[in-house]
């Protein structure tokens, strides 16, 4: 991952960052434009030399601050770190890209938002922290359209990905045009099997690294996460769901991360122990 050169980087001064947050902007390849992500890592000097990272993908309407500033998962992540509920882990938020309401992290004709996430997102963290090697186990997950891009870059990439856990994902392509007006047709998987969360699911069905999910109970998009559960059971694809009270919201994200990262812990910490 290091060996991503970008044209250009903008870090955020240490001496005005909170609780450890960080911003970086770097000129990306993919999408041929700035792009943007926040950061989080337990202080150094207090964890072991090689971090695990997990990729945090927001939804449609959101942005690189949405997880941190009103998911607050970088303080959800310290709290689990400094109670040992889970190994010490870095964060990586970054935008989805910023096209229209949301890119899906999805490739398009002018700009490769997958690679984006999936390439220069490791790199640009461990830009900002050296711990952040290529032995860094990856996990990947999001809520809302992040949970299909989580669903869908996890499973598209077994080999990268070490686990992978979604909040109210967004099942197709084709509901997230829905959700968002955004016209979608054109994309490149619209309307076909690589626009669907189970596509590459099924497609790397024996490949896939521990895979979670769960739904509000008053969410609109529970019909479709239940179908999706139902297709991954029929097929005999191993996996969790789960229901919980609540909507489509950020008081039901905000309660429900700290399920991602205790199950993301697990898949991360074996894959570190067998590298180590």
């Amino acid at each position: 991952m290091n060996r991503i050169s970008f044209a250009s980087v903008e870090r955020s001064d240490p001496r005005f960052e909170r609780d450890g947050l960080r911003v970086i902007t770097v000129s990306s390849g993919a999408l041929a434009r700035r792009a943007d992500m926040c950061f989080w890592a337990p202080p150094i000097g207090t964890s072991p030399t090689t971090l695990p990272l997990v990729i945090l993908l927001h939804g449609a309407g959101g942005s690189a601050w949405s997880w941190p500033l009103n998911g607050c998962a970088h303080l959800t992540a310290s709290r689990l770190v400094e109670t040992g509920e889970i190994a010490p882990v870095a964060l990586a938020m970054p935008s989805d890209g910023l096209w229209g309401r949301g890119s899906g992290y999805v490739p398009h004709a002018d700009a490769d938002y997958e690679r984006w996430i999936v390439e220069e997102v490791p790199a640009a963290a461990a830009l900002l922290d050296d711990r952040v090697t290529d032995s860094s186990p990856l996990t990947i997950a999001g809520m809302s359209m992040g949970g299909f891009g989580a669903l869908r870059l996890g499973a598209k990439y077994p080999d990268r990905f070490r686990g992978i856990s979604a909040h109210s994902p967004v099942t197709t392509l084709g509901r997230l045009a829905e959700t968002t007006g955004d016209r979608l047709d054109a994309l490149p998987g619209f309307g076909r099997p690589d626009g669907t969360a189970l596509h590459w699911l099924e497609v790397n069905a024996p490949r896939l690294p521990p895979l979670r999910f769960d739904c509000g109970t008053n969410d609109l998009l529970l019909p479709a996460n239940r179908a999706l559960h139902a297709a991954l059971d029929a097929r005999g694809i191993d996996h969790q769901y789960e229901e919980f009270a609540g909507g489509h919201d950020w008081l039901y994200w905000r309660l429900h991360l700290a399920d991602s990262l205790r199950f993301l812990d697990g898949a991360a910490t074996q894959a570190l122990g067998a590298v180590q």
